[in-house]
């Protein structure tokens, strides 16, 4: 298939084929894979990621958080890639990358080792840079992705986390088992605001991706969608940070997309949110899982939200007459040093 002649049928594609990988993704066992290196041992566990693969690793940092109850962040590969990297006694690290081929995330890898810690990998291409300089993998199985933005890959990306986790909480297995029933219900499904959410995203230049807990991560991966395929200026913020100083722009045409995760102990500030923001007459659209799920883990629900915000963004980009494929200045693997 040329892919300028269909614009857009990779990556609409790929959405589909998201669920089927949520659900392989998210029931593998790992228990052997991790319980071998001591990944679950440590006192402190750090992401390391770039683009679409960091905000994966936001969404499931709150959730390992949450189930392990040790803190989990982000480190910027370049501690390892352009400097002497830090001591990693004690910790481990979860490295995701898709492609599995960036340098920087290989020398990060490769320094974490050095430096004490244990490495295990998100990954989905086999044979990888990043897989084989990791002591683990928790491996997507996407199947090849050949849409420059990602889709499937990240929510697979997440599932991979929730099984790793479940390889470290037995009992978080049974988390696993109904987020994937839920997936599986929700395969299919169209988000009802849809056409108003791509009315706005076509009439605004500016929008605000705003969430709170794994729906901070999804914001991230959200914002940087509409950039990639729509042209668009969208940044992402936490609904605290969001009424502090970037309050000032709804001053400005405005759209704000709010991500609702669900979590009880952030529902208070995405109310604040989104009534100051209607208050000051931003475009507002709030959006949540269809039906309302408090069973569900928090990380799971981000990427149920994921897999229906991606056919809008896909759609705007297609209305504004981009090849959401293959946007111009992109390419699929970025080589970061």
């Amino acid at each position: 298939m040329n892919l300028h002649a269909n614009p857009g049928s990779h990556m609409r594609a790929e959405i589909a084929e998201a669920p089927d990988v949520f659900l392989r993704a998210v029931a593998a066992d790992h228990r052997a894979t991790l319980s071998d290196i001591g990944f679950g041992d440590a006192r402190a566990f750090y992401t390391i990621a770039r683009g679409s693969s960091d905000a994966a690793a936001n969404i499931l940092s709150y959730e390992w958080m949450r189930a392990l109850g040790k803190p989990m962040t982000s480190l910027p590969p370049s501690i390892f890639s352009l400097g002497d990297g830090v001591s990693m006694a004690g910790s481990a690290a979860l490295v995701v990358s898709q492609s599995g081929a960036s340098d920087d995330l290989v020398r990060s890898a490769h320094g974490i080792r050095e430096r004490g810690g244990v490495v295990a990998a998100i990954t989905n291409v086999p044979g990888s840079a990043v897989e084989e300089a990791s002591q683990a993998v928790l491996r997507i199985d996407a199947g090849a992705e050949q849409a420059v933005p990602a889709t499937k890959t990240v929510i697979g990306s997440i599932a991979a986390g929730m099984a790793g986790l479940a390889a470290l909480k037995p009992t978080y297995v049974v988390a696993c088992e109904i987020a994937a029933a839920a997936m599986q219900e929700l395969a299919g499904s169209k988000l009802p605001t849809s056409d108003a959410i791509v009315r706005d995203l076509k009439k605004f230049q500016s929008v605000y991706v705003v969430g709170r807990g794994a729906g901070y991560g999804a914001a991230h991966e959200v914002a940087l969608k509409i950039k990639e395929t729509c042209a668009r200026h969208a940044e992402a913020y936490s609904a605290s940070e969001v009424m502090h100083g970037p309050l000032q722009l709804v001053k400005a045409p405005l759209m704000v997309l709010i991500l609702d995760s669900g979590e009880a102990t952030s529902q208070a500030s995405l109310d604040a949110a989104e009534a100051r923001f209607r208050a000051d007459g931003s475009a507002v659209h709030r959006i949540g899982l269809p039906t309302d799920r408090a069973d569900l883990p928090a990380a799971a629900v981000a990427a149920m939200l994921l897999y229906l915000v991606y056919p809008v963004i896909l759609e705007t980009a297609l209305a504004l007459g981009f090849d959401p494929d293959a946007p111009e200045t992109l390419s699929k693997v970025t080589a970061t040093l």
